[in-house]
């Protein structure tokens, strides 16, 4: 039996309590938009389960070992897997990962949506601003998202 999605919601509330953005908002509010993203976009349960944890193993507000312990589904554990930057790693195979693991695509793209929000950007200084305006158009583009 996998958790269902208001537990993995709490799970990762609690596990990024304290935790802000850049723009120093509570980081919930980042999963909580990029949850709504994916459902928006139809995602299904394994997809906006993966969407609650998406940054969970890579901030290490959760562990990997967490994850393969946790009753969740193969599909949301892969998904997070994808979505979780490793040390060094180039965006060509951040992206490629992605790409090639079943309902990632549709994970990513809320969560860059939410990231690249004027209105989220605007907050920031000029040059944070512009560094990761420049990011986030790169890596829609690796994905193939177009701008």
């Amino acid at each position: 039996m996998t958790l269902p999605v208001p537990e993995v919601e709490a799970i990762a509330r609690a596990a990024h309590e304290g935790q802000t953005d850049k723009a120093g908002r509570p980081y919930a509010e980042h999963l909580k938009a990029v949850a709504d993203g994916v459902r928006a976009r139809g995602g299904d349960e394994d997809q906006i389960a993966a969407a609650w944890l998406h940054d969970s193993v890579e901030d290490d507000a959760l562990t990997e070992r967490w994850l393969s312990e946790a009753a969740l589904s193969r599909r949301t554990k892969d998904i997070v897997r994808a979505l979780t930057k490793r040390a060094g790693e180039a965006p060509e195979a951040y992206a490629g990962r992605i790409l090639a693991t079943p309902g990632a695509l549709l994970v990513k793209e809320a969560d860059l949506a939410h990231n690249a929000d004027p209105a989220r950007l605007a907050v920031l200084d000029e040059a944070t601003r512009v560094r990761l305006t420049e990011k986030y158009t790169r890596m829609r583009a690796l994905l193939g998202l177009g701008s």
